[in-house]
């Protein structure tokens, strides 16, 4: 393969040595306190929370951004290594990873991303970045030299992509894996030069690929990129660590909102103010929306279906989210809650823990009412990134997510 610059590339893997993946994965950095990192990795020494939750090992008062923390997460990447728990492959490969959770299966591909194209917004965006969870993740970088945890991307469909992907995806798996949570994690290596020859040309033809979570991760590594360009030092950091699914096997679920108070209003004029935008029809049974369009509430012991009326629709692709719906029509005018990031008034409830989660925060007083939503659709989400726009935060909660520890990109 030549080296001229492409959207993706191969990597020398940073893998589990055989057998050991069950001792490494793990979630996410960022979906774990380091309370809740300290309570899973107990016990676990190779447990690869060691490195992306580094903090764990040192005194609870330390502050996570402590230049010790980061310090603390080189010196146990290099003892995983010198112990033999980590191993790097000799040569570049591409690597099929397949999650499964339940019945749902989605397969990508373990690779490295351009820098250049996501500077050039041919890795297209859909949020906006805080700077001091950029900071972490650059030190982290530099630090172990490393990019430790994926960016999740998407491909639009291609069948010619799932082809290849799945002719890797084939016989049996370098690691196989199925975590606490019930998650399965299986991966696969591809090495031959034909093989990641076609892969390498079918990305290259790929008009775009799509963020979808990891926006602090590459945001630092084209940080981390252009300091290492300016010194001269043009190497792997130029790419980042990244894990592509195509766009329809991608699963978001639901992320609802729960809010403390009715500003004022009583359940029964917060019902009649609905009416304006909605139609609203009360519901025995708890509202799980069928389609966009549709909101469950759930207030004072009962539940009812919202349906926002067609005209109140508008064309914009952020606008008629179901997210900005809901925040234009209910949270901002009748609620007071025009801040989603920083209002203490509203949380939010993701992932896999159902409309049941949403009736217990209401009924024990801690919530004055909650609202279902449809899940935000990929559709959607590459079509606000191909308009330039960003998503209203706590618009996608994706499951089964990627598990740290599996591939990473040692930087050359």
């Amino acid at each position: 393969m030549n080296d001229a610059p492409t959207l993706i590339r191969p990597l020398r893997g940073l893998r589990p040595a055989p057998g050991r993946a069950a001792d490494v994965i793990a979630p996410p950095y960022d979906v774990l306190s380091s309370s809740e990192a300290r309570l899973m990795a107990a016990g676990k020494p190779w447990s690869f929370l060691h490195i992306s939750k580094p903090e764990i090992d040192l005194p609870p008062e330390i502050d996570p951004y402590d230049p010790a923390v980061y310090a603390k997460a080189a010196e146990n990447l290099r003892r995983m290594i010198r112990e033999g728990v980590l191993m790097r492959d000799h040569a570049p490969g591409y690597y099929a990873y397949r999650l499964t959770m339940g019945e749902h299966v989605q397969t990508g591909l373990v690779a490295t991303a351009s820098v250049a194209a996501y500077e050039a917004n041919r890795i297209k965006k859909h949020e906006f970045t805080r700077p001091d969870k950029e900071d972490d993740r650059v030190r982290q970088i530099e630090a172990t030299n490393a990019q430790t945890g994926p960016v999740l991307l998407a491909y639009p469909a291609s069948s010619t992509a799932d082809v290849l992907i799945q002719q890797i995806a084939q016989g049996e798996p370098a690691a196989d894996v199925t975590a606490d949570d019930g998650i399965r994690h299986e991966l696969w290596t591809c090495f031959d030069p034909a093989l990641i020859e076609a892969i390498t040309h079918c990305f290259e033809e790929m008009a775009a690929l799509y963020i979808a979570d990891g926006h602090h991760r590459s945001a630092a590594a084209a940080r981390v990129a252009a300091a290492r360009r300016q010194a001269g030092r043009l190497q792997s950091s130029d790419y980042f660590l990244a894990v592509i699914f195509p766009h329809h096997q991608m699963k978001i679920l639901d992320y609802n909102r729960v809010v403390k108070d009715l500003n004022g209003l009583a359940p029964s004029a917060l019902v009649e103010r609905l009416t304006a935008a909605f139609s609203v029809e009360p519901s025995l049974e708890r509202i799980a929306p069928e389609r966009p369009g549709v909101f469950g509430m759930y207030l004072a012991g009962k539940w009812y279906r919202l349906t926002i009326k067609p005209e109140r629709i508008p064309s914009d692709p952020v606008a008629r989210l179901d997210v900005s719906l809901l925040s234009h029509h209910v949270l901002g005018p009748l609620l007071a809650i025009h801040d989603l990031r920083r209002d203490q008034r509203i949380d939010f409830v993701g992932g896999r823990r159902g409309l049941a989660e949403l009736e217990r925060r209401v009924d024990s007083g801690e919530m004055a009412v909650a609202f279902s939503l449809f899940p935000t659709r990929m559709e959607e989400l590459m079509a606000v990134a191909d308009s330039g726009q960003v998503m209203p935060p706590k618009s996608t909660w994706f499951e089964p997510k990627l598990a740290d520890g599996l591939v990473s990109h040692v930087l050359d």
